[in-house]
């Protein structure tokens, strides 16, 4: 069984076949999504999917593009969508200064708020972080020395500098298809230093194809193919990379069942 740990099956790019694309995933060996709350309007939709698929996992967050809409957010309050029976994380959230969709204090307060729930709960941390290294590492290892907590670099390409602070920090990383890129070998290069417990999969669909389906709409059925590249990076089998992958997701996200 493989686990994609981040699909956006909400998305607009989806509405004409869901169905047919959830059923896809399954037939590739998809056991188990996790379905990626970019913003609080999103969350009952979420439910939804959740609730008709039981294979289909979500998270509670806001997205560093959505922050401006999310300015008085507390943490209380993901505390309490987190209650959701179907919740396992929260996020996506983080720090993105490449677009700066949002102000950077509003985006560092909103990511505040996401920190301080996921301390309360337990919940993994799922991180999003664009040419925003130190402003991330910095707020998460100050966050993390008053109360630890679970944390994922989702879709890591951040290089090797702040991997080495958040591994020592324990996190996960998560590999998307922008390792099967031609021009990606910095990308490579870390996942192969990457800790070999603490690396997971995810498509991030409906972006981010991975080779050989380059410029097409990504689903989850496409993660063997990042499944693949991460036993060439790795020099693992593939089904030692989707124990490996399986497990550590599973180590990651608690709340998941165990099959």
């Amino acid at each position: 069984m493989l686990i994609d740990t981040h699909v956006n099956l909400h998305s607009p790019q989806f509405s004409e076949d869901q169905g047919a694309v959830i059923s896809r995933a399954r037939a590739a060996g998809v056991g188990l999504m996790i379905s990626i709350c970019d913003r609080l309007s999103s969350f009952q939709t979420l439910c939804d999917i959740s609730a008709a698929n039981p294979d289909i996992w979500i998270t509670v967050g806001v997205h560093p593009h959505e922050a401006r809409d999310h300015t008085d957010l507390t943490y209380q309050q993901l505390i309490d969508l987190c209650q959701m029976p179907r919740v396992v994380g929260i996020g996506e959230c983080g720090l993105d200064y490449h677009y700066d969709l949002s102000p950077r204090p509003v985006q560092r307060a909103v990511f505040a708020a996401h920190i301080a729930a996921a301390q309360a709960t337990g919940l993994p941390l799922v991180v999003h972080t664009r040419e925003a290294n130190e402003d991330t590492g910095n707020m998460l290892e100050a966050a993390y020395a008053d109360a630890s907590f679970k944390l994922l670099m989702h879709c890591y390409t951040s290089g090797p500098d702040l991997a080495q602070r958040m591994s020592r920090l324990g996190a996960w990383f998560s590999v998307s298809g922008i390792a099967t890129f031609k021009t990606a070998d910095e990308v490579r290069a870390v996942i192969a230093d990457m800790p070999e417990n603490r690396i997971i999969l995810e498509t991030d669909c409906p972006y981010l194809a991975p080779m050989p389906m380059r410029g097409r709409r990504n689903e989850p059925a496409f993660l063997p193919h990042i499944a693949a590249k991460v036993a060439e990076i790795r020099g693992w089998t593939l089904a030692e990379t989707e124990l490996r992958t399986t497990q550590a997701a599973l180590d990651l996200f608690d709340r998941l069942p165990r099959q």
